[in-house]
């Protein structure tokens, strides 16, 4: 419990950094400038499970099956994603006159991308050996290190070439400068865990990883591509100025989704340690407390979301508004879908979460063009938050059918779910109100808030004081 809360702290004031960026960026670049970063990002988050074949993932069962020698697991698997990734930039390299283009990238753009898949790869690893182990102190100390010098130096730069007379050239600015220390940074710690494995290769460790991993590619990729495709093709299909709007819209999703990210890797290692012993019931009840409190909290991002689109953008970005509900719930029913997918990888039925993803993947990119040609970009925020509760269902009916448990009720999530879309879509009707009247909206829920999570919270402090 404790390494678990003090790790929920640590990431949300690192990872929350860059988010807070966010009004710097918004104002420093135009529309299209700032639609461009989000879309290279777009691909660098793409590239990353690709390339590393996505052995990261084996990390955390791993360590119920190699046990004491899991930092040497960890090291070794490691190689193999770099040989992964190498085996691609060659080619990628070699033809980049041709590539570069089609990822709007110019060479340096393209060998930075490839870097920082590298070093990526690496924080990865640590970040969930860390996290399985339970500690939360290396980790912290490695992403601040990079974090904050990274946010620094590239806001320091944009803001630098915006002032002299460089406008043409903020975007390599910016990737310039918050790339470089995540690089430098991402590549020491390959070292350090090399030195701490002390194993290079070991071909019994790599059969282990890619036989739990190599499943897993259309899974990540697929929910990488759900994230991204929205901007992704409204920037294609209707302009930068409309994929500077829903970049930003996604930027408000992107706090719940920092908090969401945080607590679920804080949960999941208590999560497989209670299946492991056997120990269950107290599963379904605290995912419950998660569920609710997730959901009062995206309520208020809804709730809030025209003075936080105006912070973040300004008046320039008013119609972002308009998508932080659909956009945040999409965010809340992909956390709710953790669950069902956590159990079927701790059995190893890796291969049944990537069948169902990829399939969500396709309908969402379905989707995306079909109803952005007829009713408009924002119908993109929208149609992701369908496919997100689409693969909620299909992973909870994939989970009883395939470990023949069934630890979350599926009903009990749906209703959840419908209650918490439903009150934010009906929030939206408030946003003509000024801001004492929505203010007056959250007093009046918080007596009901209280009632429900202050007997939990004692619980917790209970946990918490005993030795």
């Amino acid at each position: 419990m404790r390494a678990g809360i003090f790790y929920i702290i640590s990431q949300l004031f690192v990872r929350g950094i860059s988010f807070l960026t966010a009004p710097i960026f918004s104002r420093l670049l135009s529309k299209t400038q700032y639609s461009d970063f989000s879309r290279y990002e777009s691909w660098l988050l793409i590239f990353a499970p690709i390339m590393s074949l996505c052995l990261w993932r084996s990390v955390e069962r791993a360590k119920y099956d190699v046990k004491e020698r899991f930092n040497e697991f960890v090291s070794s698997v490691q190689t193999l994603s770099y040989l992964a990734i190498t085996a691609f930039f060659i080619p990628f390299w070699i033809f980049r006159d041709r590539i570069g283009p089609l990822f709007a990238m110019s060479d340096s753009m393209l060998l930075i991308a490839f870097l920082y898949t590298y070093a990526h790869t690496s924080i990865f690893y640590m970040q969930r050996r860390e996290k399985q182990m339970m500690r939360y102190k290396a980790s912290t100390t490695l992403t601040a290190c990079t974090m904050i010098p990274a946010t620094i130096l590239s806001v320091a730069l944009v803001y630098w070439g915006k002032t002299h007379g460089h406008e043409a050239d903020l975007i390599s600015l910016r990737i310039l400068g918050y790339h470089v220390p995540v690089i430098i940074g991402g590549f020491l710690v390959a070292v350090l865990m090399l030195v701490q494995g002390r194993r290079i290769v070991h071909l019994g460790y790599w059969k282990y990883a890619l036989l739990f991993s190599i499943p897993l590619i259309p899974e990540v990729l697929s929910i990488q591509i759900m994230n991204q495709a929205d901007k992704l093709m409204v920037r294609e299909m209707t302009g930068g100025n409309n994929g500077g709007t829903i970049a930003l819209a996604t930027q408000v999703s992107y706090i719940i989704w920092i908090i969401e990210d945080s607590v679920w890797n804080a949960w999941l290692p208590w999560m497989y340690e209670k299946i492991s012993a056997k120990q269950t019931d107290g599963i379904e009840d605290s995912w419950t407390v998660l569920m609710h409190g997730f959901g009062v909290f995206s309520w208020l991002l809804v709730v809030l979301a025209p003075e936080i689109i105006l912070i973040l953008g300004g008046r320039k970005y008013a119609d972002a508004v308009y998508l932080v509900a659909p956009l945040v719930t999409g965010t809340l029913f992909r956390f709710y879908s953790y669950s069902y997918t956590a159990i079927q990888n701790y059995y190893k039925k890796t291969g049944f979460v990537a069948m169902s993803t990829f399939f969500v993947m396709i309908l969402n990119v379905i989707l995306n063009y079909v109803c952005i040609r007829f009713f408009g970009y924002q119908a993109a925020a929208y149609t992701t938050a369908f496919s997100y509760l689409t693969l909620l269902i299909i992973q909870a009916l994939m989970e009883k059918r395939l470990t023949g448990r069934k630890l979350i009720p599926l009903r009990k999530t749906l209703l959840i779910s419908g209650a918490w879309f439903l009150l934010c879509m009906l929030t939206m009707l408030s946003f003509g109100d000024p801001l004492w009247f929505r203010c007056l909206l959250i007093l009046l829920a918080a007596p009901f808030v209280l009632w429900y999570f202050l007997p939990k919270m004692k619980m917790i402090l209970e946990i918490l004081k005993k030795k």
